[in-house]
């Protein structure tokens, strides 16, 4: 009897830990693997300042950041990318407290096309280290862009 009830009881430990174990495979094969961080579009406020972000939420991730006060002609561009066709200008150059190096700030106008655009078809065209392409924004995200920019428009103050 012992010759048969031994070997069943291993074969159901066997097959227990093999269970338990391909439970836990898939979640130490994806522990050491990162997901690509998904980036969209968002506005903020800090004050009367507002923020539209292209970037990671809850996070200083940011690809790029439009700032503008109400009423204000012009909104202040910082990021990585700058928008292609934009025109923009040269603000100022001061030093970024995070990294040390130079910062750069350039100016837009709220009424840019690229900014129009962005807000009416979801798409601004941009420029950075990798090259030229398009940041994408979807229904709600458009109507974000569209509130910002009615936000910063000249007639607001």
């Amino acid at each position: 009897m012992f010759k048969v009830l031994v070997p069943a009881v291993a074969a159901l430990g066997l097959v227990a830990f093999a269970a338990q174990s391909s439970d836990v495979a898939p979640e130490v094969a994806t522990a050491g693997v990162m997901a690509a961080p998904v980036m969209g579009w968002s506005v903020h406020h800090e004050g009367a300042l507002a923020k539209l972000a292209y970037g990671v939420a809850n996070s200083d991730q940011l690809a790029l950041m439009v700032t503008c006060m109400p009423g204000d002609r012009t909104a202040a561009v910082y990021g990585d990318v700058q928008v292609e066709g934009a025109r923009l200008t040269q603000a100022r150059i001061e030093i970024d407290p995070l990294s040390g190096g130079a910062a750069e700030e350039t100016t837009l106008p709220v009424n840019d096309p690229a900014l129009a655009g962005l807000a009416r078809d979801g798409r601004m065209t941009v420029v950075g280290d990798a090259g030229r392409f398009q940041l994408a924004a979807s229904p709600g995200e458009r109507r974000l862009v569209r509130d910002f920019l009615s936000y910063c428009s000249p007639g607001r103050a």
